[in-house]
């Protein structure tokens, strides 16, 4: 029960990470290319013009991401299940969500790198959003191409996030795992046996 008390809780925190890793995401982005944010997102999410850029940034990624934690979580919460133990579960889970968050990263970095291999004058064109035309469209490209595989990397964060959930079962019911559980579980038991032979005086030969 305790268990299913959990995981709406780990779902809110799995919107919150995907947001937050959104947010700071975009400020990768617009570093990269500020027009792909002033001349496009802030277009498409209604971004006041008084905004600060940056600020403006992390609201489109918190909004363009936080989503991603409920596709997220539908599979790897119910998966998750096969940990044993309600605090193991917690903070494994937890656990996933950053390998989650750090193959998405993986991800992104490797088209953003491919990108700056690949992408030139030619390749990117003239490009214009909602009427605007960009000033370097290449930067623009290379931005939107680290931002469009996010979303791929964060799929396949779902599979690097069901293995480390295997493998952390696999840890947690190893032999190994059980002997260091009991012999923590012993030694709180031996302790009160001690001292009471000290205070009798009576001392093992």
């Amino acid at each position: 029960m305790v268990k299913l008390a959990l995981v709406p809780v780990l779902f809110v925190l799995a919107c919150l990470l995907a947001g937050i890793y959104g947010a700071v995401h975009n400020q990768i982005s617009y570093t990269i290319s500020p027009e792909y944010f002033t001349q496009f997102k802030f277009y498409q999410f209604r971004i006041d013009d008084s905004m600060p850029e940056r600020i403006g940034a992390a609201i489109v990624g918190w909004n363009a991401a936080w989503w991603m934690g409920i596709v997220i979580g539908i599979v790897l919460i119910p998966f998750g299940l096969l940990i044993r133990g309600n605090a193991k579960y917690f903070w494994v889970l937890i656990w996933v969500f950053g390998v989650v968050s750090g193959t998405t990263l993986i991800v992104g970095l490797v088209a953003l790198a491919i990108a700056f291999v690949v992408v030139d004058s030619e390749v990117a064109g003239e490009i214009s959003r909602y009427g605007n035309e960009m000033t370097d469209d290449v930067a623009f490209v290379r931005a939107g191409t680290m931002h469009n595989f996010s979303y791929l990397g964060g799929l396949v964060g779902i599979i690097t996030g069901g293995v480390a959930i295997l493998w952390q079962r696999r840890r947690l019911n190893s032999p190994n795992s059980k002997v260091e559980t009991n012999a923590d579980a012993k030694e709180p038991s031996d302790a009160p046996k001690s001292r009471s032979r000290e205070a009798t005086g009576d001392t093992p030969l």
